[in-house]
């Protein structure tokens, strides 16, 4: 393999970019690390923690010169004349590529009382916060979703200091049907007035029982307490005349 990599035109560093993917040939053992030959100008460098998931203590335990191994480009600088190699082969996004208002598909990997985490294909899971789940109340995040639920979320906030990631439903098309009711509401008897507004809507082959808000359609409780009101005036109306 040596000698075809010798026989071949060299890749120029300039022509390298993070998670090309090569198959290559150790050609130095370190205790910090192995040189691997990548067919580039100059040979790439798999540090000890690249080497593998898992920790290893030698890297003599896991390569010999000689060994034939895959390897994804990392690092490059062509300045310094350094390449950065890794074994692990890198996730399909990285932290660092992630913009807010992205929308991505992911799946749900753990409920928490305050949220839902996310695997977006990022080296790290985002959070998706109860309060980002519906427009409408959420009692608990397992109303909503459950894990190994396909979502499709939208990029809030990016903190690659502290590798985080905040991610939302709303707005993504993928909210979740949940009640809107407000407090007072609840398990209260009918007024008069209410009565009034239950008729009326029942003539119109409305129902008085709490709206809910379906995928693609967003009803709000202003919305809703101002088409209640117009049906009221139009039966005041009827009865006057």
């Amino acid at each position: 393999m040596a000698e075809a990599l010798e026989q071949t035109e060299r890749v120029p560093l300039s022509d390298l970019e993070p998670k090309m993917k090569f198959e290559g040939e150790v050609k130095a053992v370190e205790l910090y690390g192995a040189f691997v030959d990548i067919g580039a100008e100059k040979d790439g460098l798999v540090h000890i923690s690249q080497i593998s998931e898992e920790t290893v203590n030698r890297v003599a335990d896991v390569l010999q010169e000689g060994d034939e191994v895959t390897v994804w480009v990392r690092q490059v600088d062509p300045e310094q004349g350094r390449i950065a190699l890794t074994m692990i082969e890198p996730p399909e996004r990285t932290i660092k590529e992630l913009e807010p208002e992205q929308v991505l598909t992911g799946t749900v990997t753990k409920l928490v009382p305050y949220g839902a985490f996310v695997d977006i294909g990022v080296e790290r899971e985002g959070l998706i916060h109860i309060s980002e789940m519906s427009d409408g109340f959420v009692g608990k995040p397992s109303d909503v979703m459950q894990v190994g639920d396909e979502v499709e979320v939208r990029v809030v906030k990016v903190n690659q200091k502290r590798r985080r990631i905040e991610l939302s439903l709303l707005h993504t098309g993928d909210e979740q049907e949940v009640a809107v009711l407000d407090e007072e509401d609840e398990g209260e008897s009918l007024t008069a007035l209410g009565m009034a507004l239950q008729n009326a809507m029942e003539q119109q082959g409305m129902s008085i029982e709490v709206p809910t808000r379906r995928k693609g359609r967003r009803r709000r409780k202003s919305d809703i307490r101002r088409e209640q009101a117009s049906i009221i005036a139009r039966t005041l109306n009827n009865k006057q005349d």
